[in-house]
């Protein structure tokens, strides 16, 4: 695999693993008990830390990429193993 394969399907597992990572942890001004500000939605994060956020993103894409590299390298999952053959369709009269 070129590296540079590796580094877009990293990225891409970057991505969907910030989207998975984002709302854990986070909470709302009223869970906190910390004052609103005029015109803040309710649902708005009132303790939003990127920094966390990228750690635990990286961690976990870091984890995702490896079992799909290792998963690559090894052939443990493949198109024949994981594909369904349907019986053939017949018409009926």
């Amino acid at each position: 695999m070129k590296w540079q394969s590796i580094l877009a399907i990293y990225i891409l597992f970057w991505v969907l693993s910030a989207f998975f990572v984002m709302p854990f942890g986070v909470k709302t001004a009223e869970e906190l008990g910390a004052e609103k500000v005029p015109g803040q939605a309710e649902s708005a994060p009132a303790n939003f830390n990127p920094k966390r956020i990228l750690i635990r993103t990286t961690m976990v894409a870091c984890m995702l990429f490896g079992l799909f590299y290792l998963n690559y390298q090894m052939g443990w999952f493949t198109m024949e193993t994981i594909t369904v053959h349907a019986p053939p369709v017949t018409a009926s009269r």
